[in-house]
């Protein structure tokens, strides 16, 4: 009981992580060439290279969160990008007065969302995710069933088959 409960509160804060880039990464998706050109306005180099890595990571990686598929991976990328994104756009100590109390702001709102990146990586996406699944199929998997043993023919009882009963392989010191 109590861990249905915890796979279903850590779906739902991967649902509002992801709720926090997905719908700015579509944004920027459909305007890739107006996002280049408010970075290039901001001085960030390479402002093409940067908008479309960031376009792919804004919408890959809520995609990604949220269906729980490479939960260290997703979650480090994402936390790296909300770091990178706080420090290099939000920039408050270059403003002054109301300017850098909202920058600030934005900036340390960016900060928690690569906290919350970043627990995600270490707890991992819960059983409500396609990491779940998988391993609720591994573990659920049907054994399948032993072949009947075969009942010691004359032969082989003669030959002290019946008493002998193998462990599957042999030792490595008997076989040689």
């Amino acid at each position: 009981m109590i861990a249905r409960a915890q796979d279903g509160t850590l779906l739902a804060a991967r649902l509002l992580l992801a709720a926090a880039l997905l719908p700015t990464g579509i944004a920027r998706a459909l305007n890739v060439s107006g996002f280049a050109l408010t970075l290039a306005g901001s001085g960030m180099p390479f402002p093409n290279a940067v908008a479309t890595a960031a376009v792919v990571v804004q919408v890959f990686g809520p995609l990604a969160l949220i269906l729980g598929v490479l939960p260290r991976l997703t979650g480090l990328a994402l936390a790296v990008f909300a770091a990178v994104t706080a420090v290099m756009l939000h920039a408050f100590w270059q403003y002054v007065g109301p300017a850098a109390v909202a920058e600030r702001t934005l900036m340390l709102a960016d900060l928690g969302l690569a906290g919350g990146f970043l627990i995600y990586a270490l707890t991992g996406p819960g059983a409500f995710s396609w990491q779940g699944w998988r391993a609720g199929l591994a573990t659920e998997r049907p054994t399948s069933k032993r072949a009947p043993t075969k009942a010691p023919t004359k032969i082989s009882a003669a030959r002290g088959g019946a008493s002998k009963k193998s462990g599957g392989r042999t030792p490595a010191r008997a076989a040689a």
